[in-house]
């Protein structure tokens, strides 16, 4: 019997990892057959505090694992396909057949950027191609840069870009945003912001890094080859909350229901970082969700064990 499985392997999984293990729970964390989140796939990071001259994604993720480990942490990288109640205990099912029981469970499985799916789109990730322009807009500083999307999330997208970029293209396949009216209003007023109306993204090309990319006007069919420097994909994320789907509450995107603590419908289930984040989703607000998920788990199970 576990007293504490995370499941996941971002900062959230690790910053809880490391307030568990110095507690003397021995957590578990099953960190997925491709560990690492989000974070896997960012060049640098410059807004994560501690590393002043910045750290790559990868990088950062190392050193955290290291250092949960380090107090005891145990660590295996297989997927979690379910997870089962049974009074006050949870069995966790992982890989091919295997189980573990615990008394407590912190899901930190994270969210997934949609991807448009055309033509170079994988082959330049993280090499133009970007899916956060509050991680990656100060790279494109006087640089040109096209937002596919037209929800908030890619007004948002737009807005960080325009205080570095020197234009800021927005490819949208409508000819109206989908965004709020107060957001449409900010991006239309601005002078470096360009809207593509009925514009679909086709190819994005490039050498070492993106150069260029084929729009097309889906009202003429006449297609487009435009200079970029970057590309930002802002058409949405997908919550990784399959295996929880009947057990704690979701609401309409996928995304686990937590209150102003990190706790679920479903006591002794606790989620941080971006499986319940739609809002911020950045490695340090991940890492402060662990810390408060760890905290409130090892309550949890000292309650428990009181008892």
């Amino acid at each position: 019997m576990k007293n504490v499985i995370i499941i996941g392997s971002g900062p959230a999984a690790w910053t809880a990892s490391l307030y568990l293990a110095r507690a003397d729970l021995k957590p578990l964390v099953l960190g997925g057959r491709s560990p690492g989140g989000q974070l896997m796939n960012t060049t640098e990071v410059e807004n994560y505090p501690g590393f002043e001259n910045g750290i790559t994604g990868p990088e950062l993720i190392s050193v955290m694992e290291k250092q949960a480990k380090r107090f005891g942490t145990e660590v295996i990288n297989e997927d979690v396909t379910k997870i089962e109640q049974n009074d006050k205990k949870f069995t966790v099912l992982y890989g091919d057949g295997k189980k573990e029981e615990c008394l407590a469970i912190i899901i930190t499985t994270g969210s997934s950027y949609r991807h448009l799916g055309v033509p170079g789109e994988e082959e330049f990730s993280a090499k133009g191609v970007s899916y956060c322009a509050v991680c990656d807009a100060p790279f494109f500083k006087d640089k040109v840069t096209l937002v596919v999307g037209g929800g908030d999330s890619a007004m948002e997208e737009a807005l960080a870009l325009e205080k570095f970029s020197k234009k800021v293209y927005i490819s949208h396949r409508r000819d109206e945003l989908r965004a709020s009216k107060f957001m449409q209003e900010r991006v239309l007023k601005s002078k470096k912001i360009e809207v593509l109306w009925n514009t679909e993204l086709k190819e994005i090309k490039g050498d070492t890094t993106v150069k260029k990319a084929v729009i097309i006007n889906n009202k003429d069919n006449k297609e487009t080859e435009m200079d970029v420097d970057g590309i930002f994909m802002a058409i949405g994320a997908v919550p990784n909350t399959d295996f929880v789907k009947g057990l704690v509450e979701l609401d309409d995107k996928g995304y686990i229901v937590t209150g102003k603590q990190p706790k679920t419908n479903v006591p002794g289930i606790f989620a941080a970082g971006d499986v319940q984040d739609h809002i911020y989703r950045q490695a340090i607000t991940s890492a402060g969700t662990g810390c408060a998920a760890a905290l409130e788990a090892q309550w949890y199970v000292e309650e428990l064990n009181a008892k």
